[in-house]
């Protein structure tokens, strides 16, 4: 029989595509659905959240910028990587939220082949929610989405890796960068996908993964001034309603809490559009000449 002793595992924070302690030094404990210890996680402060919105807007421009195409490469990049480390992810998500093995990697194919829909979505949106509109004049009118900027997102509370990889992927796939508050009582899948992150291409800063009290975290993100937009899955309905006036300071765009019965079922496009904004382009046409405008 071996006395050897297993090798624990260090959690850490994700910010600008590395993977510092919380600059507090404060950790928390994780237990599994039993109350039994799984791990020690960075319990966040609000100067973490500060670096992390720092980080998310020093990439918005590369990342926004970039093709829709090569958004949707790094994403399939994701779900490939995510393969490969199938078996973690349902042994972490089985610790974390107390299912079986078989309902655990139900719920990890379920995020891979998230990843792999909304890879396929980063081409095609535009001309869902954009294209021409008829206008009463000799004019070209023509509408196309942007993505709103840097979006700080509350990962939901009870599917801390399928309802993660859900409010993330369509944030990215239109060319947003994120900054995420993981689950505060199941942060561990969370934690564990930054790795997969740091090692599909994408670039660092894109995704930020932040753990710890979700109040604590959300609060400094809401008021920032840098942070276009939230996304409020994880919040309950008294931090979501002071979150949304802290927002409102600054004219954030706020997606406001949507009970959810089932992560498993097919998504839609809702949460792809949610943080796009659409430009308007105004063209003459026939002798007015070359020369147009937009708003």
């Amino acid at each position: 029989m071996s006395d050897r002793l297993s090798v624990f595992k260090t959690y850490k924070l994700y910010v600008g595509g590395k993977f510092p302690r919380s600059e507090s030094g404060r950790v928390y404990e994780v237990s599994d659905s039993k109350g039994n210890w799984l791990a020690n996680a960075p319990l966040s402060s609000r100067k973490d959240a500060r670096d992390a919105v720092v980080a998310a807007r020093k990439a918005f421009g590369a990342w926004s910028g970039a093709t829709a195409y090569n958004r949707g490469q790094v994403l399939y990049r994701v779900a490939e990587m995510l393969e490969g480390r199938k078996a973690q992810f349902v042994h972490e998500l089985a610790d974390a939220e107390g299912l079986s093995k078989s309902r655990a990697a139900e719920q990890v194919e379920a995020a891979i082949d998230r990843w792999v829909w909304y890879a396929g979505w980063t081409d095609k949106i535009a001309q869902v929610v954009g294209g021409g509109n008829p206008v009463a004049g000799p004019y070209f009118n023509l509408s196309s989405p942007e993505p709103t900027g840097v979006v700080a997102v509350l990962a939901p509370q009870e599917s801390s890796f399928l309802g993660l990889v859900s409010v993330v992927a369509p944030v990215i796939a239109t060319g947003n960068t994120a900054v995420v508050v993981a689950s505060e009582k199941s942060p561990l899948p969370a934690l564990s996908l930054a790795e997969v992150l740091a090692t599909s291409d994408v670039p660092g800063g894109v995704v930020n993964v932040l753990s710890g009290r979700t109040a604590e975290i959300a609060t400094p993100l809401a008021a920032h001034q840098d942070v276009n937009a939230i996304d409020l899955a994880g919040a309950d309905e008294v931090l979501a309603k002071e979150l949304e006036i802290a927002a409102a300071d600054n004219l954030k765009r706020v997606l406001r809490p949507q009970p959810v019965d089932n992560w498993l079922a097919a998504p839609g496009t809702d949460r792809l559009t949610a943080f796009l904004e659409t430009k308007t382009v105004w063209h003459p046409t026939g002798s007015l000449g070359a020369s147009g405008s937009s708003y």
